[in-house]
């Protein structure tokens, strides 16, 4: 009975772990942390539960309209910029956000790709060598070259593997700047994550769109 036992909680032991790129237990209970919650409110936005601790809004916090730059809503997570940081906010939120902007006078900008073109090698699809070549163009045109390609690639490649695959999320049309530091927040300690934090910022922000309201 007790050989079965022990079976039956190796067996349990090992279920909890990647089955792929061999994600710890610790680390499948961490990636898909999520974005928080967020009440969009006349004069601010108030953040709950948000898992990024270099960010402004970690964990609890107001973000006042005057403190907001510009909005994001036009694809994916929905992003209210503020100086030094992006804040996510859940695509449910997109027409609140779209009305909050509007009645505070502030500019809605266009999605940022720069790191859903250096993350693709780590979407559950294929793509053709016309493609690499596009997305290096396009992350080239906005200043990043193809040394800061191969090095954010090799730094975060593990963890975004186990972060899509490990976990089951088989994202095949885009992974992002959410995803990233959902995944990166795992692996480092407070001091690198912070240093992590600060660089994938400054990198999604780079040659920054223009406003379409």
């Amino acid at each position: 009975m007790n050989f079965i036992k022990n079976i039956f909680k190796q067996n349990k032991k090992e279920s909890l772990t990647g089955a792929f790129f061999n994600a710890t237990e610790s680390e499948m209970n961490q990636l898909l942390c999520g974005i928080g919650t967020s009440k969009i409110r006349v004069n601010d936005i108030v953040i709950s539960d948000y898992p990024f601790e270099p960010s402004i809004a970690y964990p609890n916090s107001a973000i006042k309209a005057s403190e907001i730059i510009a909005i994001s809503i036009d694809f994916g997570v929905c992003r209210i910029y503020v100086s030094d940081d992006i804040i996510f906010i859940s695509n449910e939120k997109k027409e609140a956000l779209k009305t909050f902007a509007q009645n505070n006078s502030i500019g809605l900008i266009q999605h940022s790709w720069n790191w859903d073109w250096i993350l693709e090698p780590y979407l559950d699809t294929e793509f053709t060598k016309d493609n690499e070549q596009r997305v290096l163009k396009h992350l080239h045109e906005n200043g990043i070259t193809s040394l800061e390609i191969d090095q954010l690639r090799t730094e975060v490649g593990e963890q975004m593997y186990k972060y899509n695959f490990d976990t089951m999320l088989w994202d095949w049309c885009s992974l992002g700047l959410s995803d990233v530091l959902s995944a990166m927040r795992v692996k480092y300690n407070k001091v690198d994550f912070r240093a992590f934090y600060k660089k994938a910022i400054e990198i999604d922000k780079r040659n920054e769109k223009p406003s379409v309201n």
